[in-house]
């Protein structure tokens, strides 16, 4: 009974056991280290957030009535779209 106790510790072998410098490869994909880091220029996030707020104040504007010609659903497509531009820019911003 005594042979089957199981020895605390490591399971699985560490490098300097095993007698390997370095990691074996895993067949696994991996992309090459980019040379330079892409920066998007200043205006794209203040693009980005400009439209995100307006198509959001436009909505806000139309259920408040506020808006000239009352509440219409033509206010609500041009926020809408102003939004959903605003995450196409996002999609720019790096």
């Amino acid at each position: 009974m005594a042979a089957n106790k199981v020895k605390p510790g490591r399971v699985t072998p560490s490098a300097k056991t095993s007698g390997r410098a370095t990691p074996r490869s895993s067949g696994r994909y991996t992309p090459p280290i980019p040379r330079e880091v892409k920066v998007s220029p200043r205006w794209v996030p203040v693009v980005m957030l400009a439209l995100l707020g307006l198509g959001a104040l436009v909505i806000l504007l139309n259920y408040l009535d506020v808006l000239p010609g009352g509440a219409k659903n033509i206010y609500l497509l041009v926020g809408l779209l102003s939004i959903t531009a605003g995450f196409v820019t996002a999609t720019r911003w790096r």
